[in-house]
């Protein structure tokens, strides 16, 4: 049932845009309920017992921030007794229950984060994601890096920074949910279901088969938009108010530039999902006019690419690659950031494709290595 959710989120939009969350919620998760009844019939058909269970039957409880929800705990006595019971389980992801006995979701690659949760609740070995696009993790999209080369393994810290910025094959939340308890996953093919995937280790298991890596892979997110209030006071506080009102709409802020102060006044330049852009927008300039901003300008037509690799913990000169490459191919570098093991850079979104491919060159990731 792929892109089902898309043409739900797509259907609800044309009523009401942007829709209810709570009513976009009970929309979206229906697509899940549909595929493991689907699935548990299919089991059936072939002679094996099975059983399927929705968020709510199981009690996978999270809180009330819908469309992005949180996993506060799961009751897995259904599952165990299923189990026991020799039946094949088939859990409906993506989707859980409030306090208040509301439809969540847990946002998009939540089936990623369902599977994780119960891996680890139930005391799995590991936990095994089939993928109906690629066969593991790479060094960059194959889709537009033709040299882009299969990964052995990786460190839960690399692939949390290549979800977060942008590989879509693993949902951050569930690379993060994994390293905190501890749950090695396995991503591998449906289509090709014996062959050997990627496996996301602890780093001291990845570097095993690492040799000396600099750089892991580069990866891209064209689902960011930029947002600039001009002319803000430059006064302590102004950050706060500015964007505690949007952490209240559970709208994550990435990437954050503030301008150099000029007669008391200063640009401030931040990043979000394009899918909360028009929330964000709003929001914005609701409180620039209680600041006293001059205006509000914005622009969806960017893209983040970055590259990822532990081997920046121990090297130098990387940013300076990175950024030469960019010159040489005339991309201008709107905003830059950085972590102990990534660089981030916004350029425009027209120069993506070209900006990954150079870089997967510059640092020759298709050279083959013991990752």
């Amino acid at each position: 049932m792929a892109g089902e959710t898309d043409r739900l989120v797509k259907l609800a939009s044309s009523i009401m845009d942007p829709p209810d969350e709570r009513e976009l919620d009970v929309i979206t998760s229906s697509g899940e309920q549909v595929s493991s009844g689907l699935l548990a019939l299919r089991l059936k058909a072939q002679g094996h017992d099975s059983i399927s269970y929705q968020g709510h039957q199981i009690r996978i409880l999270t809180d009330s921030i819908y469309s992005k929800a949180k996993i506060k705990n799961i009751d897995a006595k259904n599952i165990r007794k299923a189990i026991s019971n020799g039946k094949v389980v088939v859990v409906a992801g993506f989707q859980g229950v409030d306090d208040d006995g509301n439809v969540t979701t847990l946002g998009r690659g939540g089936s990623d984060l369902t599977a994780v949760a119960l891996a680890s609740v139930l005391g799995a070995d590991s936990c095994e994601l089939y993928k109906d696009d690629v066969d593991g993790i790479y060094t960059a999209d194959p889709g537009i890096c033709t040299k882009a080369r299969k990964i052995k393994k990786v460190s839960y810290e690399e692939m949390l920074e290549l979800a977060s910025l942008g590989s879509r094959v693993l949902q951050a939340r569930a690379v993060e949910f994994a390293k905190k308890y501890k749950v090695k996953l396995h991503v591998r093919s449906t289509a090709k279901p014996n062959a050997e995937g990627t496996w996301v280790v602890k780093e001291e298991e990845a570097m095993d088969s690492m040799e000396n890596i600099l750089i892991s892979g580069v990866t891209y997110d064209k689902n960011q938009a930029k947002i600039t209030v001009i002319q803000v006071p430059d006064q302590p506080g102004i950050a706060a108010k500015l964007f505690s009102p949007l952490a209240d709409k559970g709208i994550n802020i990435d990437m954050i530039v503030q301008n150099i102060s000029s007669d008391g006044l200063t640009d401030m330049t931040f990043t979000v999902p394009k899918s909360d852009f028009k929330q964000s927008i709003k929001i914005t300039k609701e409180i620039s006019i209680k600041l006293g901003a001059r205006e509000v300008v914005s622009d969806d037509k960017i893209s983040k690419v970055s590259i990822v690799g532990v081997g920046m913990k121990t090297h130098s000169g990387v940013a300076q690659q990175m950024f030469n490459t960019f010159a040489k191919e005339g991309i201008n570098i709107m905003m830059i950031s950085t972590s102990e093991i990534k660089i981030s850079c916004v350029i425009e979104q027209k120069y993506t494709e070209l900006a990954v491919r150079s870089l997967h060159d510059s640092f020759k990731l298709g050279k083959k290595h013991g990752k």
